[in-house]
């Protein structure tokens, strides 16, 4: 199935680099594999990913390694974001 993999800040180098200017990019996934599984190719730094979200909707971490997702669903992760 496919689904739309977004990247944000610091993160958008660890896409493809032809589709980083835009940082997303479709991404075919089996309907059985969980958010870990979906990004673990991409080598992200586990304390890299911060805040991650499915629909708009926020996932815990705990929720990470069993929740999975359905054809056209969008899956956006960012970086923690310091501020001032």
């Amino acid at each position: 199935m496919r689904i739309t993999f977004k990247l944000f800040a610091s993160l958008t180098d660890y896409l493809p680099p032809e589709v980083r200017p835009g940082n997303q990019m479709a991404l075919e996934v089996a309907p059985t594999q969980s958010i870990s599984q979906i990004i673990a190719p991409f080598r992200l730094p586990p304390d890299m990913v911060h805040l991650v979200l499915v629909n708009g909707r926020y996932i815990a971490p705990a929720a990470r390694a069993t929740t999975t997702l359905r054809e056209g669903d969008a899956l956006a992760i960012w970086p923690p974001i310091a501020g001032g």
